[in-house]
């Protein structure tokens, strides 16, 4: 990498705001088009009926548990890399990079394993009253399993390129595994009859396209973050231990979270298999605000990471300044989306006229929660970019176990479906509302001039 291109990625120096939509940006980019992926499949498992559509729904909420393990090879590459690099240790950063790559490849390759081994009964967790959904999803959940691997890899080399500020490359790279998505899932879902289980074959070859072209830019592309790059070099104990210091609570809070989601996700399936279908299709299109506010979360805690490497608590006060204005804003633009254009955004992915409209119901709940779940996302960022995990860990399990119990009271009121929706809503209200005061009580505790790198 050129003197010039290490200026452009280091996020030390220069335009606050310009470097931080320079990371930001391409991540929110790569996560767009990750809800382009599950799009992709909905659209055309809707052509076949809204029973696969549950079916892979309910598959799908495994592939979200996954994340719980797959965020710890990630967030250890962005946070080691980050940090070490704004302190000028390249070495060590690459260390740290290594290491959490050596776990993504173990812990995906046992969570793949568990989900084709398990997969029955893993789907009759959720007690799904039709058999042919039961089936169908037990198919899905078997075929994925085998590029769970794939994707752990592919997130810990994005984690390293994050880290070093080129959040670009990632984006280019699940660019090109999209574009084979979106070419096999019509040809393999329809043309070739294959229906759910098309739509799986089609993302696993995507994913081992993405996995193939990650490895490949971190060793030979030419704004790789390092010189020389070993693959699963020897681990060593104390940055193994300091990945999972970072990464675990990160790791918990999201398998807890997805967890609690599955017991509400047995709450709808007691409404039938038009409500999991709602609720599949409607998550998607809600996670246009959490998935975009999760990437700009990850550049976040990439633009601090580096500054707190380097000690600059100057620009990381103005990052949040910068953040939560930004974000909070996206969220008012996604509420409104959401309440003014739920009908024609459902009716894209299943066009039968009761399912809008329960589908309207969701979209408008929900609306009401995504200016609180910004927030929550910038302010975690910044906690997470100066090493402390906990806090926004804390929050996300406390306030999700409680959904949980609102959930399960609002549904048994005259309310049923849409009781669920709103303690969802309300759930993730207090998220958010917590999170922004206790980010508020911590910066105002940290330095208020420039440090010394450590």
């Amino acid at each position: 990498m050129s003197n010039l291109e290490k200026k452009t990625y280091d996020l030390t120096q220069g335009s606050i705001i310009g470097k931080l939509l320079l990371v930001a940006l391409p991540i929110m980019g790569t996560q767009l088009l990750q809800m382009a992926y599950n799009l992709t499949d909905m659209f055309w498992l809707g052509r076949v009926g809204s029973d696969v559509v549950a079916a892979s729904g309910t598959a799908g909420m495994y592939l979200w548990l996954s994340n719980g393990f797959l965020i710890i090879g990630r967030m250890g590459a962005e946070i080691g890399v980050s940090q070490n690099l704004g302190k000028g240790d390249a070495l060590t950063a690459r260390k740290f990079s290594q290491n959490s790559l050596l776990l993504s490849l173990i812990l995906g390759v046992l969570y793949g394993a568990v989900m084709m081994i398990f997969c029955d009964p893993l789907v009759g967790f959720f007690n799904i009253r039709e058999a042919n959904v039961a089936a169908d999803a037990s198919l899905y959940l078997f075929a994925v399993g085998i590029g769970i691997p794939a994707t752990f890899i592919s997130a810990a080399v994005a984690g390293t390129f994050n880290g070093a500020g080129n959040s670009r490359i990632p984006f280019l790279i699940n660019g090109a595994g999209l574009v084979f998505n979106m070419v096999l899932d019509p040809l393999l879902i329809l043309n070739k009859g294959m229906g759910i289980l098309g739509a799986a074959v089609a993302t696993v070859i995507a994913q081992y396209i993405v996995c193939l072209l990650s490895l490949a830019a971190i060793v030979w592309k030419r704004t790789r973050p390092f010189d020389k790059y070993r693959f699963f070099a020897p681990p060593k104990k104390d940055r193994i231990v300091q990945i999972l210091r970072w990464s675990v609570p990160i790791g918990v809070e999201s398998m807890l979270f997805t967890f609690l989601s599955m017991i509400i996700s047995r709450f709808v399936a007691d409404f039938g298999a038009n409500a999991i279908a709602v609720q599949r299709v409607g998550g998607q299109i809600e996670s246009l605000c959490w998935l975009i506010c999760g990437g700009f979360s990850s550049a976040i805690t990439a633009f601090v990471g580096q500054n707190y490497g380097a000690g600059k608590w100057g620009r990381i006060r103005e990052c949040g300044r910068v953040s939560l204005l930004t974000i909070a804003l996206w969220g008012v633009g996604v509420t409104i989306l959401l309440l003014t254009a739920g009908g024609p955004l459902f009716r894209i992915f299943l066009p039968d006229p009761t399912l809008v409209g329960m589908g309207v119901s969701y979209l408008q709940i929900l609306a009401l929660c995504q200016v609180f779940g910004s927030v929550e996302a910038a302010a975690a960022g910044v906690f997470r970019g100066i090493g402390r995990t906990m806090p926004p860990s804390v929050v996300s399990i406390s306030c999700n176990a409680f959904r949980v119990v609102l959930s399960y009271v609002l549904a048994q009121t005259s309310l049923g479906l849409n009781g669920i929706w709103l303690g969802i809503t309300l759930g993730a209200c207090m998220r958010g509302l917590w999170i922004f005061i206790w980010y508020l009580v911590m910066i105002r505790r940290q330095p208020n001039t420039d440090l010394q790198p450590t």
